[in-house]
């Protein structure tokens, strides 16, 4: 079935798997972003942020979305990572809002339960148009390695309300705080998977009211 691509338009302008592909850049005077990414990708990622962890957990949501995503970023860190992994998250989701276009026959809603060893964590997703996180986690200790646990939150945070998307993370239980930050990317990048799927039974926009 053809498509309309995210870049027409008019309604009845239609392209046949048209690429969803976004490309976001921000500059501002703490970081420099530069983000690309495919919906339809095979798992390709390529990501330096600086943060070593961080863009471990990318490689988990691209990975595990089979998103191809590309970040190149260079922040303040002599300051602290908080700038670079917020505003990589604010690309992230403006990329995610810009590329699934006008949700014209997806699937709208995500969900993934994940086992990571002793972790398990639960994400669920609807792009609703709507921005609102629900973020339930607890960890053992305030940092991993040298990340700020708090981070991982506060990117969640930015990807959901530039993405307009209504995220809902929670961990039932582990103890390894790796582990659970490990299986909450990993949960989301599946969650995504899902949502961005087109529907083959879903011939327009998954909302009673024509948009999202």
């Amino acid at each position: 079935m053809a498509r309309r691509s995210p870049k027409d338009s008019t309604p009845d302008q239609t392209v046949s798997n048209a690429p969803r592909q976004a490309t976001i850049r921000r500059e501002t005077r703490e970081t420099q972003i530069e983000l690309k990414l495919h919906l339809d990708g095979t798992g390709q990622v390529t990501v330096n942020t600086g943060v070593g962890f961080f863009d471990h957990m990318l490689h988990h949501i691209g990975r595990h979305g089979l998103f191809d995503l590309d970040i190149r970023a260079r922040g303040d860190l002599h300051v602290d990572d908080h700038h670079t992994v917020e505003d990589v998250g604010i690309c992230l989701g403006e990329a995610l809002a810009r590329a699934v276009g006008d949700k014209q026959g997806i699937r709208r809603y995500g969900f993934f339960i994940l086992p990571m060893e002793e972790a398990l964590a639960q994400v669920a997703v609807d792009l609703s148009g709507r921005a609102a996180i629900v973020y339930n986690a607890h960890y053992g200790g305030s940092k991993i390695g040298g990340f700020d646990v708090q981070l991982l939150e506060e990117f969640l945070r930015a990807v959901a309300f530039n993405a307009r998307m209504n995220l809902h993370v929670n961990v039932l239980y582990g103890s390894n705080d790796h582990h659970i930050a490990e299986a909450i990317c990993k949960a989301l990048g599946k969650a995504l998977r899902m949502a961005v799927e087109f529907d083959p039974r879903e011939t327009s926009v998954p909302s009673t009211k024509g948009v999202l």
